[in-house]
């Protein structure tokens, strides 16, 4: 008789979880609470889809903080090359930027989407949409559905919730008091690669959408280097996405508007005759700095200093006023989810046999650039492989 899956959560690690299930010959059942499968994984691909990084397997996985020795095997297991090789198969040629940065040549999630759920649904997955888990019943899995009630019964299941962030996409956490009754162990949801919140003067409107490109921010474990977006709210944009972790502990953050120039050349520079020229002028001239970053050093040092050596000094070392990282449902992803010592090393729940976990409900974070979507893939591939092994054992 062949034994039977269900996978709850169809974005890319459940979706994953659910091949590596249907490889092993088992029946498949996914479920997902929202009309459609793959929103955020839709949504990550509106600008660009970046899959992974193509860098040395050291370096992508110190990406993953203090999360990374548990990481690391399922990493290597699918990660960077195994993910391009993936997207291949799937017929979306992929390409490795300038950065490593490895996208689909069609700069698009939906036709690896509609491929990968094709693919799927050749191996015999059974798709529900519209179909919210609302925990154990005692024949199964209870599911909120159009139909009314539903309990799905499984000889093991794959939990791919997600994390707290983008409620309208699906992930939206309510799974937590489901697992809290359990008594699973889980690490409260914070934002991770989120916005920063500013409330800017009305001087700073006229730069609303303008990039401070060429700026590193100088924080306690050293200079990061990326670029940041003004908007109505703050800053955005990779470089402070990055910053997450360290304005959640608190971490005072500065900025280097000019982290090529080392700060005697700056001084130096400065230290030139000004004339008649305004001091907007002047640090145009000398210093090539462009309009949205003199509008940020205006902003955040409401009086210049005169010497040049001390203006030198705020150039490269300005302090970023903040009120906080934006809310978590608008971050890119959240830190916090199941804890690891709930779990055994299969990602199977030590309070639930037969259950088990995957992608971002787990409790790790990362910066964005590939990294996010790797590991909840290789999360979702290491849970499937297992519980596969697991519904033979038993």
């Amino acid at each position: 008789m062949v034994k039977q899956a269900l996978v709850i959560g169809g974005g890319p690690a459940g979706l994953m979880a659910a091949e590596q299930l249907l490889a092993a010959g088992l029946g498949v059942t996914i479920a997902e609470a929202k009309p459609s499968f793959g929103r955020k994984f839709l949504m990550a691909g509106k600008f660009g889809l970046n899959l992974t990084k193509d860098e040395p397997s050291d370096d992508f996985g110190a990406q993953f903080y203090e999360a990374a020795p548990l990481l690391v095997p399922m990493l290597k297991q699918f990660g960077p090359q195994q993910m391009m090789a993936w997207a291949d198969a799937l017929g979306a040629e992929v390409f490795t930027g300038s950065s490593g940065r490895v996208f689909p040549k069609a700069m698009k999630a939906s036709p690896l989407l509609r491929a990968w759920l094709g693919r799927l649904a050749q191996g015999g997955a059974e798709f529900k949409t519209r179909w919210r888990w609302v925990g154990w019943q005692e024949d199964g899995y209870g599911f909120d559905t159009p139909e009314g009630r539903v309990v799905q019964p499984a000889d093991v299941c794959i939990l791919a919730l997600g994390g707290a962030s983008w409620a309208r996409l699906g992930s939206d956490g309510a799974w937590t008091s489901i697992l809290s009754q359990k008594g699973v162990s889980l690490a409260p949801f914070l934002p991770a690669n989120a916005a920063l919140n500013i409330d800017w003067s009305a001087h700073m409107q006229p730069h609303f959408g303008e990039a401070l490109k060429s700026i590193a921010f100088l924080t306690p474990k050293g200079a990061v280097r990326g670029e940041a977006i003004i908007s109505r709210a703050g800053l955005e944009g990779s470089g402070i996405y990055s910053l997450s972790r360290d304005v959640r502990s608190g971490a005072k953050i500065k900025i280097d508007l000019l982290p090529d120039w080392s700060l005697e050349k700056v001084a130096q520079a400065l230290s030139q005759p000004r004339g008649k020229a305004s001091l907007s002028n002047f640090l145009r001239k000398r210093l090539k700095l462009g309009p949205p970053k003199r509008a940020l050093l205006h902003e955040l040092c409401a009086q210049l200093p005169q010497s040049p050596k001390a203006l030198a000094a705020v150039i490269k070392a300005l302090p970023l006023r903040h009120q906080g990282l934006a809310p978590m449902d608008g971050a890119i992803s959240t830190a916090g989810g199941v804890r690891w010592q709930a779990l055994s090393p299969d990602l199977m729940l030590n309070a639930c046999p037969g259950v088990f976990c995957a992608g971002e409900m787990l409790d790790w974070e990362a910066p964005t650039g590939g990294y996010l979507i790797t590991a909840s893939m290789a999360t979702g591939a290491w849970a499937g492989a297992q519980a596969a092994q697991y519904a033979q054992r038993h």
